[in-house]
């Protein structure tokens, strides 16, 4: 069952300089780890985007998911990093295996070297890096994340795995590429346009998600929803003349009764993700 939000470059479209910008990021890298979230994917918004220069938000969010033993080396320094001191810790649960092929901790690691022996040197944040074979099939380069099974420290016992690393994976694409991937699962745009979420309508959907396997959330910027992105009208996402050719299953609203003007990105996410993400 996969998790997927999908998120504007616009999101942080009103912080009046970079460190705002970069807090604000990092709430959201938060709410897609409590939720666990599997992909966050960053889709463009040229006409809101503002005065943040493009990646921004995509380089801020795959920093705040690499661990922090690893964000020198993957890293080093670069602008958009300037402020990365007030992002919040992800603490991303660790994650194990059961039985003796599947036992010990999951964790990201470099590959810093390729041998021609079918070996490569991982960093994974042990006291050295660890010489390690690649498993038949799996191919890694230089440089490339990868997954490492650590089942001992002293003496180091490791092997390197063919599964995604804990915790969320970031890229870009196009709203509607994003929407049509085969994983998309059941797709809901977040919107105060869309139809109220009731405890009976949250049953429903609960039942559809499980039954889909996996859904795609799609949020907004402030002050800039997913209509206006879309170059939409807010008759188009509700009501009886609502559009069923907006790319979306559903268009909902997690915050019918909000009492302040504007409910910002990353407020939504903790309010829509919180209730979605719930089982019977």
């Amino acid at each position: 069952m996969t998790t997927s939000v999908l998120v504007p470059s616009s999101l942080v479209r009103e912080a009046e300089d970079r460190r705002e910008a970069t807090r604000k990021i990092g709430y959201v890298a938060r709410a897609a780890t409590i939720f666990d979230v599997d992909r966050l994917t960053v889709f463009p918004d040229p006409d809101g985007v503002g005065k943040w220069e493009d990646g921004f938000v995509r380089t801020v969010l795959r920093y705040a998911a690499t661990p922090p033993y690893l964000r020198k080396e993957a890293w080093g320094k670069r602008d958009e990093l300037e402020y990365v001191g007030v992002l919040p810790p992800l603490r991303v649960r660790s994650q194990t295996g059961s039985g003796s092929e599947g036992s010990g901790s999951l964790r990201q690691g470099i590959v810093t070297e390729v041998g021609a022996d079918g070996r490569v040197r991982v960093n994974c944040g042990l006291q050295h890096p660890a010489s390690l074979p690649v498993p038949d099939g799996m191919d890694v380069g230089e440089g490339e994340r990868v997954t490492v099974r650590v089942s001992s420290r002293r003496p180091v016992r490791a092997k390197l795995v063919d599964v995604s690393p804990p915790g969320y994976a970031v890229d870009a694409s196009d709203l509607s590429t994003a929407l049509a991937r085969d994983d998309a699962g059941l797709t809901i745009a977040a919107s105060r346009y869309g139809e109220h979420l009731t405890v009976t309508r949250l049953g429903d959907l609960v039942e559809q998600r499980e039954a889909d396997g996996d859904m795609t959330v799609a949020f907004g910027a402030p002050e800039r929803g997913l209509p206006p992105i879309l170059g939409l009208d807010p008759d188009d996402v509700c009501g009886d003349h609502a559009d069923d050719d907006t790319g979306f299953d559903l268009w909902l609203n997690t915050v019918p009764n909000q009492g302040s003007e504007v409910v910002r990105t990353e407020e939504a996410m903790f309010a829509s993700l919180a209730p979605l993400t719930l089982t019977e």
